[in-house]
């Protein structure tokens, strides 16, 4: 799995790297530029692959500008919470992030089509379509909320962890007062699962695990082992029930005000930082995953996928019709 991981994400690197030649071929024209400095901000702590696809876009930008474009790193929340970083690039208070998909949602309805559960069965489904006409077509549609999509990185498939106790199947969840994104797609699929689904920040989401006034969550592994879940979480389901991604994303404003021999170094650096962070992720997943286990998490690797499966199809009928052809392209591509 490692290998094709690898294979992928070297395929999507050789595919940028010819214009990273031209760009380096044109460095010299950057001396005649004004130096350009772009915040770039996230959510996340520097152990997460958020921190390590914004450094590896950092060390690019910087080197194949010859320094001319500096790029400042704002991790953990130092800028606000997701939605309000996202709503700062709109206004040009925040210049660039890496963005779950789930808050971007909030802004184009269709980009929530990723949330729909059980929609990928496996990366390299996933990174198919995101990397195709559908995923880039998802990104051009967020310039109608004055938004650049340059790329997707990845948060990855999300699991469940909880403190109350194993969970098997959607019986388990009966009750459980679980937070999700602010999107409202988690908040139906997990209601008809019988969570009380909770939606919240993340920021906010730690403090109310820390104090007990939710009982779980959901997220990928990195993000349960570098936030060190496992010390107010016990238990986690493998239900590997949504494949998240992450957006590369830029005020427009600040995009347009880039000369043009900048834009395309930026957008380059976005697509390998993201194809960096995705084989970062696929290579610590089994490592992180038996930190979590030593540490004394339970984990239920084989959850009854089918029962999970058939309780969210109302979410399906519910939301089909909200996301144009977006979903019918997807399906016929993963056919």
């Amino acid at each position: 799995m490692k290998k094709n991981h690898k294979i992928i994400a070297a395929l999507v690197i050789g595919a940028v790297a010819l214009p990273f030649l031209t760009a380096c071929d044109d460095q010299d024209g950057m001396s005649d530029l004004d130096p350009i400095e772009l915040r770039l901000a996230h959510v996340v702590n520097e152990e997460d692959s958020f921190h390590i696809a914004a450094v590896r876009f950092q060390e690019l930008v910087e080197e194949r500008t010859d320094g001319t474009v500096s790029v400042e790193l704002f991790p953990n929340a130092q800028l606000g919470d997701e939605r309000t970083l996202l709503e700062g690039m709109q206004i040009g208070t925040v210049d660039m992030g890496v963005i779950t998909n789930g808050p971007v949602a909030n802004f184009v309805e269709e980009m929530a089509v990723f949330e729909l559960p059980f929609l990928f069965p496996n990366r390299e489904a996933a990174y198919e379509v995101l990397d195709g006409a559908v995923g880039q077509d998802l990104l051009d549609e967020l310039e109608r909320v004055d938004l650049k999509g340059l790329a997707y990185a990845e948060r990855g498939f999300r699991n469940l962890t909880n403190s109350r106790g194993p969970v098997a199947e959607p019986a388990d969840l009966d009750g459980l007062r679980l937070r999700v994104m602010e999107n409202p797609v988690y908040v139906d699929t997990f209601r008809e699962l019988g969570a009380n689904a909770v939606p919240m920040a993340w920021t906010e989401a730690l403090s109310a695990m820390q104090q007990g006034t939710i009982d779980g969550q959901e997220n990928p592994v990195n993000v349960i082992h570098s936030f060190e879940l496992n010390e107010t979480q016990s238990h986690m389901t493998l239900s590997r029930h949504t494949y998240a991604p992450a957006i590369f994303v830029m005020g427009l404003s600040k995009w347009q005000e880039l000369p043009s021999e900048v834009q395309v170094i930026v957008q380059e650096a976005a697509q390998a930082a993201s194809a960096h962070a995705r084989e970062q992720n696929a290579e610590m997943e089994a490592d992180q995953l038996a930190d979590l286990e030593d540490s004394g998490m339970a984990v239920v690797h084989d959850p009854d996928l089918e029962a999970f499966q058939a309780a969210v199809a109302p979410v399906y009928e519910k939301y089909s019709d909200r996301f144009g052809e977006y979903l019918e392209r997807i399906q016929e591509q993963l056919e």
